[in-house]
C-alpha cells in the first residue's frame, strides 16, 4: 500500500487591491432643445447665457468645489463637470445647476456620478505578502489596522492627486470602461500579481504621454452603470486619438477592457459662452 503525502500549496493572495479615494465628480451632458430655443428672441438667448456665465462664475469661484463647462463636439451641445469633496455636495450643484434659467431649454443627453480612485496594485501585492509573511491572520484586526496604514500613508502622499485641480487645458475627452467579466476573458479571475503586471505596463503607455495629456481616472463601481470614468485634457485633441489608439495594443485594454461613449469638448470659459453656445 503506498504512502500518501500532501504538499501544501501556498495560499492565493486576496484578489482584491487596495484603493484610495478622493474628490467625488459628475459629468452632465445636455442638448439645447432647439423647437424652444428657436422660438426665443436673439437678445433673451444672450440673456440667458448671460445669466448661466454669472452662475458660472460664482461656481468657479467657490472654495469647496471646482465646475467647468465645455462645448460639446457631437452627442449634445453642453457638459458641466462638478468636482465636489462630498456626495451630499455633489447633489447640492446638481440642484443648484438645475435652477439656473437655461436649464429649462436644456434636454438631458447623459451623466455619470463618480469618484476619483487611484488603485494600489503595487502597493495591494506588497501589503498583502508582507502581512502574510508575518503569519497574521487575513481581516483579523492586526490585519485590517496594518491595510490601514498603508492607505493612510498613501493618501497623504497622493493627496493632490486625490483632489486634483480640473486642468485648463482647451479640450477634453470622457468615456466610461468596464474590465471584462465573460465566460472566457474574466478580469476578476486572474491572480492580483498578474493583473498588478498588466496594469503596471499599462501605465506605462500612459506615462510616455505625460507632457501633453493629463488624465484624471474615477472609479463608479456601485454608484453608475460602468466601472470607471476617465477624463483626458490636453491642448491637441489629436493626442486623444494617440494615446487611446496605442493604449488598445497593451494587454489590459486588448484583452480585458470594454469602452463607453466618448464625450468630446472644448472649454468653455464663463465669457466664451456666448460664442461657442450662440455663435
Amino acid at each position: 500500500m503506498s504512502e500518501q503525502t500532501s504538499h501544501s500549496q501556498p495560499q492565493a493572495l486576496p484578489a482584491v487591491p487596495l484603493t484610495i479615494e478622493g474628490a467625488w465628480v459628475l459629468h452632465l451632458m445636455y442638448r439645447i432643445d432647439r423647437a424652444q430655443w428657436n422660438k426665443l428672441d436673439n437678445l433673451s438667448r444672450r440673456n440667458l447665457l448671460r445669466e448661466f456665465a454669472a452662475d458660472l462664475r460664482h461656481m468657479q469661484g467657490r472654495e469647496d468645489g471646482q465646475t467647468e463647462a465645455y462645448a460639446l463636439v457631437g452627442k449634445g451641445d453642453l457638459m458641466v463637470i462638478f468636482f465636489r469633496e462630498t456626495l451630499a455636495a455633489l447633489q447640492e450643484a446638481q440642484r443648484d445647476f438645475g435652477r439656473n434659467s437655461l436649464a429649462g431649454y436644456l434636454e438631458p443627453v447623459a451623466d455619470y456620478t463618480s469618484v476619483v480612485e487611484l488603485g494600489l496594485y503595487e502597493s495591494s501585492v506588497k501589503t498583502f505578502r508582507a502581512l502574510e509573511e508575518k503569519g497574521l491572520e487575513r481581516h483579523s484586526e492586526a490585519w485590517q489596522a496594518a491595510v490601514q496604514e498603508t492607505l493612510d500613508r498613501q493618501a497623504e502622499a497622493m493627496a493632490p492627486r486625490l483632489y486634483p485641480r480640473i486642468p485648463e487645458n482647451e479640450y477634453v475627452c470622457f468615456y466610461p470602461m468596464d474590465r471584462l467579466r465573460g465566460e472566457d476573458k474574466n478580469w476578476y479571475t486572474v491572480p492580483i500579481e498578474e493583473r498588478a503586471r498588466m496594469m503596471h505596463e499599462h501605465g506605462m503607455v500612459g506615462r510616455r504621454y505625460a507632457g501633453t495629456v493629463k488624465q484624471i481616472i474615477t472609479g463608479s463601481i456601485g454608484l453608475d452603470d460602468w466601472e470607471w470614468g476617465v477624463d483626458l485634457f490636453a491642448d491637441d485633441p489629436v493626442v486623444f486619438k494617440k494615446l487611446i489608439y496605442e493604449m488598445r495594443f497593451d494587454e489590459v485594454s486588448a484583452v480585458y477592457a470594454k469602452f463607453g461613449k466618448f464625450y468630446v469638448g472644448v472649454r468653455c470659459k464663463p465669457e466664451e459662452l456666448e460664442e461657442k453656445l450662440l455663435g
